[in-house]
């Protein structure tokens, strides 16, 4: 009979324990975090040689391109204060080669007004060839053709002078005008005035 109790107590002890393992809340584990174990890549290069400082007054960054150019594509920026190293010139001097990891190649240039250079001599950099352009604009001629407009030449009229305009004289023969006969009033006045006095001189001479 003991032995039965005890076994009984034994089982009731085991189960209540796996009970406990089953419902109570299990803690919570710590997880740590892994360090990468590759590294990665940074816009500037640890200084060694001859090195370029941005130096920006109103911006705060500046561009740089695949190519000595602004015609050359941008492949990043550099901030204001930045230093990056120095690996050669455009030909010219107005273009800096400089180390830019994180793009094919990890070279780039920048504008050299851009940057301070420190001291150091840097060769001269045969530039990459200019990029071509993504698509060529062409004009069709016969489209073209649609919108060019011919001013058709016209005659001015000409200006033709109006024949001499006849003004037709008017002559008065009628009397009174002036003439008798065609001889003029006051030669007939005169005429009449010397006969008469010739004709008073010639009557004084007969009565004496």
């Amino acid at each position: 009979m003991k032995k039965m109790v005890l076994r009984s107590g034994l089982f009731f002890f085991v189960g209540l324990m796996l009970a406990a393992m089953i419902w109570l809340p299990s803690s919570p584990k710590r997880v740590l975090a892994q360090r990468p174990t590759a590294d990665l890549p940074t816009v500037t290069s640890t200084p060694g040689g001859p090195t370029v400082r941005v130096k920006l007054e109103n911006e705060s960054q500046i561009n740089i391109r695949s190519g000595p150019g602004y015609f050359y594509d941008k492949v990043g920026v550099l901030l204001a204060g930045q230093v990056a190293n120095a690996k050669g010139r455009s030909a010219g001097g107005d273009w800096i080669l400089i180390e830019y990891p994180g793009i094919p190649g990890g070279l780039a240039w920048v504008y050299s007004p851009l940057v301070d250079l420190s001291p150091g001599s840097l060769p001269i950099i045969e530039p990459p060839p200019t990029p071509t352009p993504i698509a060529t604009i062409t004009i069709d001629p016969t489209l073209a053709a649609q919108f060019v407009v011919t001013a058709e030449v016209t005659r001015l009229p000409t200006f033709t002078a109006p024949p001499p305009l006849a003004i037709p004289t008017f002559q008065d023969n009628s009397p009174g005008n002036g003439t008798v006969g065609g001889i003029p009033m006051g030669l007939i006045i005169v005429s009449l005035a010397a006969i008469g006095v010739l004709v008073g001189v010639f009557s004084l001479a007969q009565g004496r």
